[in-house]
């Protein structure tokens, strides 16, 4: 496969200090890493719902998005900034926590289901199924009951470590993405051990 036309990377979380160490905000802390690697400073932008920060990356412009929605929102901001933009949703690439992979696994994928997510249910709603996943693994409590207050506290100080872990490699896989294609990335990302 060859170069993957990405423009948009949205991060899936909830705004506000009380949730910035969730397990639930594993997708804003992908594109925090990618601003601070990349050069990239976060404002807030009303028209999006959401805050912005472009950076470039394996020389193309990526829009990095936090949308301040809260999760069970999160469409609504990706819908409006790529409406603007007028960007397909095959160049989005939505990164997010999953409670059916182990603490510390990312996987890659195009398309399929929300798995329950209600962030990307409601991506879905408004922009279809088309468009690019990145799973962070965060583990499951266990529990059907117990999920929301899983998903909404913080993790164990070993489990945020290899989460972070995750976002790191993640982010290392990037420019791959971009520049050789998803198979190349796949391969990198779903070959790492480090789950913890």
């Amino acid at each position: 496969m060859a170069e993957l036309p990405l423009k948009i990377v949205a991060g899936l979380g909830n705004p506000g200090p009380e949730h910035r160490t969730t397990r639930h905000n594993a997708g804003f802390w992908l594109v925090d890493e990618l601003a601070r690697r990349h050069g990239g400073e976060f404002r807030d932008y009303r028209k999006y719902s959401g805050e912005t920060a472009r950076i470039t990356l394996g020389g193309k412009e990526l829009i990095l998005l936090k949308p301040t929605t809260y999760m069970n929102r999160s469409g609504l901001s990706i819908r409006q900034l790529s409406d603007f933009f007028k960007i397909a949703p095959g160049e989005i690439l939505v990164a997010y926590d999953e409670l059916d992979l182990p603490v510390g696994a990312v996987r890659l994928k195009f398309g399929g289901g929300h798995g329950g997510h209600n962030g990307v249910r409601d991506t879905m709603a408004h922009i279809g199924e088309g468009f690019w996943r990145l799973r962070l693994g965060i583990g499951h409590p266990g529990s059907k009951a117990d999920v929301i207050d899983y998903v909404l506290s913080r993790a164990p100080q070993r489990e945020e470590e290899a989460i972070l872990e995750a976002v790191k490699a993640a982010a290392d896989a990037l420019p791959l993405l971009l520049e050789q294609g998803a198979e190349r990335a796949m391969t990198v990302l779903h070959s790492r051990s480090g789950a913890a």
